[in-house]
């Protein structure tokens, strides 16, 4: 994998996280009548559940390889990241959506706002606290590409998952402070309501960005395009080789699969040919550590 990013410390970072400031919304909520506060306290408690199942996908993915599953487990992270993505958009997205919409046909007043206020307030800090952990490790994956292009080339489809949820929750909890404190300085609770709204289509958003890049990983990405071309240009490189005819990669989770089609360099004999396959292969590995299956065919044409 590209760089040396570590997904357990971002999910553990955001597990913590969200876990106490679900406690402390919760509670804000339940005394003050905030739907705004109520939807960001299910969003945190979708989003410890989350992590919960990105930590069961990474166990999933270490399982070695069986004879009913040559190439291993790698993929289950890719499902489980899937399957994180639709939760965010149906118990974070939906559910705030709804709970706006019922707010505003139905509206309370907010008891205790200052309380609202001050546990957002921790809110930030913890999630700004988790999000700092997050983008720690995208920053290591990323080697100078923009954000942008980072998350729509990334394999690492935990990491995509962490970074998507920390994103959404900061600009939820600021949307959720901003409404709080619009209908405590108005009266109008339409602010309440209409924060709640936004809430939920933010994470929709989020949901469906992160799903749509995920849905690529499910169909069977190869690695990052630079990536590729790093791997093209070593073999290439080596004296045992004349050129690689055709290079195709697999993503698999944390590893990858490597099909090579290349024109050796003239070889005295069989024996020969095949020391030097297996070398160009011990070298790819060395270089490459993440290429666990490499699948090497000599010919003379694509």
């Amino acid at each position: 994998m590209s760089g040396h990013a570590n997904s357990l410390r971002a999910i553990l970072l955001a597990l913590g996280a969200n876990f106490a400031i679900f406690l402390s919304k919760l509670v804000a909520a339940l005394v003050t009548g905030s739907g705004a506060m109520l939807a960001e306290a299910v969003h945190s408690l979708a989003d410890c559940g989350n992590q919960g199942l990105l930590l069961l996908g990474m166990r999933q993915a270490d399982r070695p390889p069986s004879e009913e599953y040559p190439l291993g487990w790698g993929r289950a992270l890719y499902f489980w990241s899937f399957l994180v993505a639709m939760l965010l958009f149906s118990v974070g997205g939906m559910f705030s959506i709804y709970e706006g919409v019922h707010k505003l046909s139905h509206p309370e007043p907010l008891k205790w706002p200052w309380l609202a206020l001050a546990v957002l307030a921790f809110g930030v800090v913890a999630e700004s606290f988790s999000m700092h952990g997050c983008l720690k490790e995208v920053n290591k994956a990323r080697q100078g590409r923009s954000l942008w292009r980072w998350f729509h080339e990334t394999r690492s489809s935990e990491l995509l998952v962490i970074f998507g949820e920390d994103l959404a929750a900061l600009f939820g909890l600021s949307v959720a402070l901003a409404a709080v404190l619009a209908t405590m300085l108005t009266g109008n609770h339409l602010y309440d309501a209409a924060g709640t709204i936004v809430i939920g289509v933010l994470l929709v958003i989020v949901a469906v960005a992160v799903a749509n890049e995920v849905k690529d990983l499910l169909i069977g990405q190869g690695v990052e395009s630079g990536r590729r071309e790093a791997m093209i240009a070593f073999i290439n490189a080596r004296p045992e080789v004349d050129v690689v005819l055709n290079l195709i990669t697999l993503q698999m989770g944390p590893d990858v699969m490597l099909a090579v089609k290349a024109r050796m360099a003239p070889m005295p004999d069989q024996s020969a040919l095949v020391e030097g396959i297996n070398s160009v292969e011990r070298a790819i590995k060395a270089q490459f550590p993440d290429v666990r299956w490499s699948f090497f065919e000599p010919d003379v044409a694509d």
